[in-house]
C-alpha cells in the first residue's frame, strides 16, 4: 500500500502560493493559505462589480472556481504518480485495464476511447509503459490485424498499489467538504454534464 506520507502535500500547496503573494512566513499563512484561491476569484467578482454594475459576474465566480479546483486536483495527481514514476495518462491506461477484469487486456483503440485521448497519444503511451515492463502488446490470434494490450504482473502490482493512494490523495483534496457535501457536489456536477452534453466515458 502506498503510503500517505508520499501524498501530494495540500496544505504546503498553499503556504507556498500564500507566501509568494502575500510575502510572509508566519504559520498563520496556513489559515490564509487555504483561503488564497477562493478569496482570489472573490476579489475578481468584486473588481467587475465595482467596474460594470450592470453585469451579474456570477456565472465567471462558478467557472472561474472549477477552473482553479482542477488546477489544484490536476497538480496534486501529477505530484503523486511522478513519486511512482507514472505520468497522470499513463496511470489511466493501467487503470482502465485493471478494471477491466481478467484477463486485463483491451485493444488500443478502445484504451484510447476510454481514456479520451488520440490513437497517436495511446500509441506513445503504450510505448511507454511497455519499455517500463508494466504491459505486454501482442497480435490478436483470431484476428492477425488487431493488436492486443494485456497488463503484466508487476503492470498489476503497481496499480494496485497506487489506486490506493490516489483514493487517499483525492480524499484528502475533499476533506474540506463535510460527506454530506461531498454527494451533493457529486450530484450537482453530474446535472452539470449531462445538461451541457457530455458523453464523454468516466475517467480512472
Amino acid at each position: 500500500m502506498a503510503s500517505t506520507s508520499r501524498l501530494f502535500d495540500v496544505e504546503g500547496f498553499y503556504l507556498e502560493q500564500s507566501r509568494v503573494l502575500l510575502g510572509s512566513s508566519s504559520n498563520s499563512l496556513r489559515s490564509k493559505g487555504r483561503n488564497l484561491v477562493a478569496d482570489r476569484v472573490s476579489d475578481y467578482l468584486e473588481q467587475w462589480r465595482r467596474e460594470r454594475p450592470d453585469l451579474d459576474a456570477a456565472p465567471m465566480g462558478i467557472v472561474g472556481r472549477i477552473a482553479r479546483a482542477q488546477e489544484l486536483i490536476a497538480r496534486s495527481t501529477r505530484a503523486y504518480f511522478a513519486a511512482h514514476d507514472l505520468q497522470s495518462g499513463e496511470f489511466d491506461v493501467l487503470a482502465t485495464l485493471r478494471r477491466a477484469g481478467k484477463p486485463f487486456t483491451l485493444t488500443p483503440g478502445s484504451l484510447a476511447r476510454s481514456t479520451m485521448v488520440t490513437n497517436a497519444a495511446m500509441t506513445n503511451r503504450l510505448a511507454r509503459l511497455e519499455d517500463k515492463g508494466l504491459l505486454a502488446r501482442r497480435t490478436d490470434t483470431e484476428n492477425r490485424r488487431s493488436v492486443l494490450v494485456t497488463l503484466t504482473p508487476e503492470g498489476l502490482a503497481l496499480v494496485d498499489e497506487v489506486v490506493v493512494g490516489h483514493l487517499e490523495n483525492e480524499r484528502a483534496l475533499l476533506a474540506p467538504l463535510r460527506p454530506s457535501e461531498q454527494r451533493q457536489l457529486a450530484g450537482l456536477l453530474e446535472r452539470f454534464l449531462e445538461g451541457s452534453g457530455d458523453s464523454s466515458e468516466t475517467r480512472s
